[in-house]
This record gives C-alpha cells, structure tokens and sequence, in this order.
C-alpha cells in the first residue's frame, strides 16, 4: 500500500501558508506600526515642550526651543502661583464653580427636553426639533453682540451668571439631540406602564426614563466638563475683573503682548490646570467610551 503523502494528510483549512506572504504582512505591519509612531510624535511633541519649558529658565524657553533643557527650575511655578496678586486656586475654583453649574445645567435642562422632544406629543413638536438641531450649525459669535448686550442691560456683567443662565435654558442643543436619539431606543412600553400605574409625564420621565438615561447623562457631564474649563472665549467676554477670572482667562493675563514676559509662568500654570483634566479623564473614560457607544454618537 502506498504511503500517503504530507499534502494528502492536511484538511483544506489546515495548508500551511508560505513564510512568503507571513514576511510581507510582518514588513506590513512594521511599517503601519512606524508611521503611527511618527504621527503620535508629532501629536505629542508640543505637549512634552510645554512640560519641559514650565522648567526651563524664562529666558531660555524661546532662545532654547529644543525638548532637553540644560537647567532645571521651580521658578515658574513659584512666580506664577502669584503673577496676579493673589493665588491661582482662586482661578482654579472660579473654574469649578462654573463648571459644576454648567453640568447640572445640562442635566437638568437637555434631559427635560430631551424627553419632551422624543416622547411626549404637542403640536410642532418636529418644528422644535429642527430648530434645535439647526441651532447647533449656527455660530456661536453669532449670538455673542446681542447676549452681551442683554446681559448687560441687566447688569450681570463680571458675574458667572452669563455663563450659566443659558445651560439652564438647553441651548447645548448638541446633548439635546444625544439624549433624544438614546431615548429613543427606550421601549415605548415602560412608559405605558407607568401610565397606567397613574404616574403622569413628569412622575414617567423621573422614575422610568432618567434612570435608564444614565450612559447619556454621563456622557453630557464628560463633555461639559471638559468644554467648559477650557472655555477661553465666552469668560473672556463678561469677566474682566481678577477675582473672577476662570483659569483660560487667567492664562491669557500673565503675558505681556508686547514683551513677551511671563511665557515661563504661563507654561508652569497651563501644566497644572491639565491635571484636573487628565484626573476626570482617567476616572471617567470607561464611562464616556460606553456612553458614546450606547447614545446617539454611535
């Protein structure tokens, strides 16, 4: 009887593959792999710069742009704690304040109308909706003239009041439309339910649909959070006075236009106020990677 041969032994799915193709997947992938790299080296780059020059000496942070500093200083730190007459915590809990309000704003606002969008029937209910998604392609310095000019005439000017009416109002029309699009996927019949238990719309939306709504809700609080305590433009506008100012416009404050002085206490100051970020961040991430994959940014 003659003896099989080795390709008569193999099954279809088990041929061994030639070392060939295995070698120009590897050179592949080395080479995907190296340009990532370099891209992520150019991503990161003036990040690691803006750490290395909150130590560099001032006077070397533009005349020595390179990454390895050849002295080492704590100066930057010392002098911008009090470039402005009084500590930086002060800006770093003038940022929190307006940034915990901006949240609770949100919440409260763009899930109440969320809900009244996507589940509760009135007339021109589909006009609204448009409107609301039509003001998010509408440019914000758009309405900046005109709510300056309101906000004034009620002399809310150098307040925080400003900034945190109009989240109280939903016009983040972005976490609106989020939140409708999650509500939506919510099974109509866990509001009939309530319904016929006799809970009314507010009692449905409180017990039976804010519960369910949480991936959203975290996911609006994430993006909030980080919008707002980098938001350099709208507190530019109504806080001109020191002891108000959020920690951007702070930032902005120690540099000298003309001589360009305080680069150095501005790095050091901008490294600190990336701390609260990176924090939440890092606690939050597996929170906004499952609420954007079970919201309406999917």
């Amino acid at each position: 009887m003659a003896t099989p041969t080795a390709a008569q032994t193999l099954s279809a799915g088990e041929v061994i593959s030639s070392p060939a193709p295995i070698r120009q997947r590897r050179i592949r992938s080395a080479f995907k792999h190296a340009g990532l790299l370099v891209f992520v080296a150019f991503m990161i780059y003036p990040l690691v710069w803006m750490v290395v020059s909150a130590f560099k000496p001032a006077d070397q942070i533009l005349t020595e742009p390179g990454v390895i500093p050849t002295d080492l200083t704590f100066d930057n730190f010392k002098d911008g704690w009090h470039a402005l007459n009084r500590p930086f915590s002060v800006f770093f809990v003038n940022s929190l304040l307006v940034t915990i309000g901006s949240i609770v704003g949100n919440l409260f606002s763009c899930s109440l109308t969320a809900y009244a969008l996507a589940r509760l029937q009135f007339k021109m209910r589909k006009v609204y909706f448009a409107i609301t998604l039509a003001s998010v392609m509408l440019p914000f310095h758009v309405l900046v003239i005109p709510q300056y000019i309101f906000f004034s005439q009620l002399g809310l000017v150098n307040t925080y009041w400003p900034l945190l009416i109009p989240k109280f109002l939903a016009t983040d029309a972005f976490f609106v439309f989020l939140m409708v699009q999650f509500i939506r996927t919510l099974p109509r019949e866990l509001d009939r339910a309530a319904w016929i238990d006799g809970a009314g719309p507010f009692l449905t939306f409180w017990y039976v649909v804010l519960p369910l709504m949480r991936p959203a809700l975290v996911t609006t609080t994430i993006f909030t959070f980080i919008w707002t305590w980098n938001d350099f433009f709208v507190p530019l506008i109504y806080l001109t006075r020191t002891q108000v100012f959020t920690v951007p416009v702070a930032l902005n404050s120690m540099v000298d236009s003309e001589t360009q002085s305080g680069v150095g206490m501005l790095f050091a100051m901008s490294l600190l106020s990336l701390i609260p970020i990176l924090i939440f961040f890092a606690v939050a991430q597996k929170y906004l990677i499952r609420g954007i994959a079970t919201t309406g940014l999917k």
